[in-house]
């Protein structure tokens, strides 16, 4: 017995990889396993030890059990989402000490168990979200996963998150939890985990923000919420919370803000002192800017550094108040990004009082020069350094640059993707400006407009045709997408590093124009480098490429095919029945030549002869001389009041048979029709009949067909019954 079990064990492995072979083609002698959408009902079989990465996404398993893994015990990354999983034996990971990443997201899991986990000693990335458990049950599943370092978790259906749920976890670099749904929070449930560095959270139900942020202050460096409408909270932020916090940065996305609610959350957040960076992305605000700036103001410092507005839909912008009475809460500020939101200006008092600020981004915004004015008023802006005001509706750059010079300090200026249409021959700048974008601004030229304190220039995607200005200091020039048949001249621009001159009309350049400058690195496409012989190539193998299509078309017949298929397009137009005057024949005789003997000296002598006679259409005798056989085919069936197909083995392997198949299915085999006649010379299997023909397959399944008899009396019913199928 002993024997025969080995043996038996010996003779199933065989059978098991030749199972997991024929079940995922990729798991052949290879450390990565993909059997991604591959329609799998269970793990296959088969799994070795020398697997690392086992890939069953997006297949219709149900259950894991407990042998399916067991032998994979070098598996470091299972990826199971996006299945149909509601069962896992609770040995299931067992044998997985080694394994590092595992994702069950997106499967039908109704509860999480901790014995799943509990051998899972090396997992860093554990992904459970969009299942279907509302809680995360009475204690911690996640009590052994020392080294876990991402937690996604949470679906439309979670709910509660109760103490203790995350014991065991002391550091994550991410967690990611869907709450959209989540109404019970019991404080102190995330506080047990020591340090995150990024939290993600959707999070719908006002109430809860507030304690979560309040467990997280001391924990989380940066929190992400998304679809919050906030609350108008009155109790401290950071009421019982362990200090010094450690919470840097938050960020809304697609949250929901009123004047009061926005108020009262500038106080709030001024509580976290460790606060220094605000983010809002897709968000909505209802109101007009009437925001209650003595509370505001009253309340403590800011230490809120950097604040970024991307895309706030604000419902009525061009009734928007000025902000006036926020001018104290804004002198702490060092970067502002407001883009893609509707700013068309920034009063000139509110401006005065950005006097630490060193960034701004007005990027994608509805600036025009005349507002611009009263933006960079004077003594405004006074630290600014760097100024985006690319994407708004600039028209003028001598009145931009006019307006930029206010701001004493700016080194850095990016006005590119405004349509200024013309350049100056002299503008004003500020004195410190080195970096200067103006790609994409239609400027036709460069004149001395362009300020020659510049270290880097960009003036792409102008269509400029030359370029000649002396510019002493400049070291990195961008024109790229211009119109340059030669290179900038060298002696004017001494310094330059950097050249970039990509998508120009640069047919070759000379030594002698870099003037005995050494060239350190030159980035050139094959095309710019050897265009005429790119060319040659091209030219060579276009032909070949037509030589090998004429070849092939030779070969495989087709153009005939193509004459056969614009004969069908048209027949195809044409009114599926003739005119009366114009039918001539009873019947259309399609037949196998093959059968002629039986068609020719049996069916047509008895048909042709009787009384009346019948007027049939052979294509050996009746097809028009000299004119194309498709068209003779489409003709005869038009003019015939039936279409008589002879049925037999032969039948359904002859090319010329299909093609009047071809031409007559469409028109013959509807429902309500029966202009068709089937014989059937011998018996023949609908199946044998080709698959695109199916409606024809319908018909020999649902329809009656005549039979030839063997016997002789038999065969005289046949007759009887044909002539009356005719005469129908």
């Amino acid at each position: 017995w002993q024997v025969l079990a080995i043996y038996m064990v010996l003779a199933a492995s065989p059978s098991e990889q030749q199972a997991l072979k024929q079940a995922c083609p990729s798991c052949d002698a290879s450390q990565l396993c993909n059997c991604s959408s591959m329609g799998l009902e269970f793990i296959p079989p088969g799994l070795t030890g020398k697997i690392t990465v086992l890939n069953l996404t997006h297949n219709r398993i149900k259950r894991i059990q407990a042998q399916d893994l067991q032998q994979a015990v070098n598996l470091r990354a299972l990826l199971l989402q996006s299945n149909e999983i509601s069962s896992i034996d609770e040995d299931s990971f067992q044998s997985l000490e080694k394994l590092e990443l595992l994702d069950l997201s997106n499967n039908s899991l109704a509860h999480l168990s901790p014995v799943w986990f509990g051998h899972l000693f090396s997992l860093q990335h554990l992904h459970l979200q969009g299942n279907s458990y509302r809680d995360l049950g009475q204690s911690s599943p996640f009590s052994r996963l020392r080294n876990l370092s991402s937690l996604h978790l949470g679906n439309p259906q979670f709910s509660v998150i109760r103490q203790g749920n995350f014991e065991g976890i002391e550091f994550l670099h991410k967690l990611w939890i869907d709450g959209s749904n989540l109404s019970q929070y019991e404080q102190g449930s995330l506080k047990s985990i020591k340090q995150i560095n990024h939290m993600i959270i959707n999070l719908r139900n006002s109430n809860i923000f507030s304690e979560i942020v309040r467990d997280l202050v001391h924990s989380v460096t940066w929190l992400e919420v998304a679809e919050i409408k906030l609350p108008v909270e009155k109790k401290s932020l950071v009421q019982n919370s362990t200090r010094p916090f450690r919470i840097q940065k938050i960020t809304f996305k697609e949250a929901y803000f009123t004047d009061q609610t926005i108020s009262r959350a500038i106080v709030s957040l001024k509580e976290i002192t460790s606060l220094k960076e605000l983010e809002a992305i897709n968000c909505v605000l209802e109101g007009k800017g009437i925001w209650n700036t003595t509370e505001i103001a009253r309340s403590r410092p800011s230490f809120v550094e950097t604040i970024t507005i991307i895309k706030v839909i604000i419902q009525n912008f061009h009734l928007f108040f000025d902000l006036k009475g926020m001018e104290s809460q804004i002198k702490q500020l060092k970067r502002l990004t407001i883009a893609s939101s509707n700013v068309f200006m920034v009063p000139c008092q509110l401006a005065r009082h950005f006097s630490s600020l060193l960034y701004l981004d007005f990027h994608d915004n509805l600036l025009v020069n005349k507002r611009l004015d009263e933006t960079i008023c004077e003594h405004s802006w006074p630290s600014l350094q760097t100024l985006n005001l690319s994407q708004n509706s600039l028209k003028s750059l001598e009145l931009t640059a006019k307006y930029v010079s206010r701001l004493p300090k700016l080194n850095n200026l990016d006005i590119s993707l405004n349509n200024f249409g013309e350049i100056p021959d002299a503008c004003e700048w500020p004195k410190l400006l080195k970096y200067l974008n103006l790609s994409s601004t239609q400027i036709p030229k460069v004149t001395s407009c362009i300020p020659g304190t510049l270290e880097v220039l960009d003036v792409s995607g102008n269509n400029l045709k030359e370029f000649g200005l002396q510019l002493p200091f400049l070291k990195e020039l961008y024109l790229t997408r211009n119109q340059l048949k030669t290179l900038p001249g060298a002696a004017p621009i001494p310094n330059l590093v950097s050249l970039s001159m990509r998508r120009n009309k640069l047919n070759g350049f000379s030594k002698e124009e870099f003037e005995g400058a050494q060239v350190g690195a030159v980035h050139l496409s094959l095309m710019e480098c050897h265009r005429s012989l790119v060319v040659s190539l091209i030219c060579i193998l276009v032909f070949l490429l037509i030589l090998l299509l004429v070849a092939v078309g030779y070969k495989y017949h087709v153009v005939w095919y193509l004459r056969m298929t614009w004969a069908w397009l048209r027949a195809k137009r044409k009114p599926k029945r003739a005119p009366p005057k114009d039918v001539c024949y009873d019947a259309f005789v399609s037949y196998s030549e093959k059968d002629s003997e039986w068609v020719e000296n049996t069916m047509v002598r008895e048909l042709e002869q009787a009384c009346p006679p019948f007027r049939l259409c052979l294509h050996k005798r009746d097809f028009v001389p000299g004119k194309w056989i498709v068209d003779n085919i489409i003709d005869s069936i038009e003019k015939s009041h039936k279409t008589l197909f002879v049925l037999s083995e032969h039948f359904v392997r002859s090319e010329w048979c299909k093609y009047e198949l071809d031409f007559s299915h469409f028109r013959l085999f509807d429902e309500n029709n029966d202009a068709a006649i089937l014989i059937l010379l011998e018996p023949i299997q609908s199946k044998a009949i080709p698959k695109r023909f199916c409606k024809l397959r319908k018909i020999m399944n649902t329809k009656t067909y005549l039979e030839w008899p063997a016997g002789q009396q038999q065969q005289q019913m046949f007759w009887e019954n044909l002539k009356g199928a005719l005469k129908s």
